[in-house]
């Protein structure tokens, strides 16, 4: 592994034999910690934990990790540290360097992470921009290869519903990079951004990857082994925001008529979670109440508590990838 001091800003920072590679320490390592003989490769390393947006995988994926490796964390967020409201990204960078051997970031734009890792001499971690999520990417792979029992380029999977973001993009490029089969179903105006899909050719060139972009999901489901979703709606959007949204991507929930699509009974369920899949959660109430999916939002609660769910396989793999990402780049 030649790993040691890089940044993981983005899936295409790497070659697909480098994400292999991760995926290899991450499978390793997760096996070490179950048979209970994992071995600390981080003794004394400090890691800073940044978080412009608030996080639960993500966070105590890291905090945990550092733990079980030897290392410790120190966690900043607005309320808590001067970063980018009294301190620039580029002086915090340079201040955070100086104490800690790694610095992670989640938050919205990823011109942010690119000027932390730009001040930095330290490696910078992205937990999560608006654009690209690469630690979710190494779950989710790790995930598919261990139901699926076959190497990254011989996967199939589609991702439903609003592609415009870091899981459509991240989820688009990953698998181009990797020569897998991916498909995107979602309205078209829903779609990635024009760039990510040249990027995406552009890499699906190099690999065999196959890649589909469809409106239509009995065209784009059919033969996946994997379907994943991701939210449609957050707090903060306006009204119409959340009308215009619910209408246009209600045909593309994913429910049990949604999975039969891919004609493969086997097929499995993803969400990187949190999912409004029942009324437990605010927003699953308040679309309950003004659009009537009772049953659920972008995923209906009898598909997410089904057999095919393997939502919290991804969840547990998110701690054992970002640990290969840790050990690879400081160990």
């Amino acid at each position: 592994m030649t790993l040691h001091g890089r940044d993981v800003l983005k899936e295409t920072d790497f070659t697909a034999g480098e994400l292999d590679e991760l995926l290899d320490l991450a499978s390793l390592l997760k096996r070490e910690r179950h048979d209970g003989h994992e071995t600390p490769r981080l003794t004394g390393r400090e890691l800073a934990l940044i978080f412009e947006k608030t996080s639960t995988r993500t966070r105590i994926s890291f905090e945990v990790a550092m733990r079980h490796q030897g290392g410790h964390v120190t966690v900043l967020d607005p309320a808590s540290s001067q970063v980018g409201h009294k301190e620039s990204i580029a002086d915090t960078a340079r201040v955070l360097s100086r104490v800690y051997d790694g610095i992670e970031f989640r938050g919205a734009k990823h011109s942010t992470i690119e000027e932390l890792a730009q001040y930095a001499d330290v490696p910078v971690y992205n937990g999560l921009t608006d654009t690209w999520h690469p630690t979710q990417m190494l779950a989710d792979f790790l995930t598919m290869r261990e139901h699926a029992k076959v190497p990254s380029d011989a996967l199939r999977y589609a991702y439903v519903g609003d592609a415009r973001f870091n899981m459509g993009n991240s989820l688009l490029v990953m698998g181009a990079l990797m020569g897998s089969d991916v498909r995107i179903v979602a309205p078209r105006s829903l779609w990635p951004a024009d760039e990510i899909q040249a990027l995406a050719r552009e890499k699906a060139e190099a690999s065999g990857a196959t890649l589909t972009l469809t409106e239509d999901p009995e065209a784009g489901l059919s033969g996946a082994e994997f379907v994943h979703t991701d939210v449609w709606v957050s707090m903060g959007e306006a009204e119409a925001e959340w009308a215009a949204r619910v209408a246009m991507l209600t045909p593309y929930r994913v429910d049990r008529r949604l999975m039969s699509l891919t004609g493969d009974p086997a097929s499995k369920f993803m969400h990187c979670l949190p999912a409004y899949h029942d009324q437990n959660t605010a927003i699953g109430r308040k679309v309950a109440a003004e659009y009537g999916l009772t049953d659920g939002v972008e995923v209906t609660d009898d598909v997410f508590e089904s057999p095919a769910s393997i939502v919290f396989d991804q969840s547990e793999n998110r701690l054992h990838s970002i640990k290969a990402i840790l050990v690879a780049t400081l160990a």
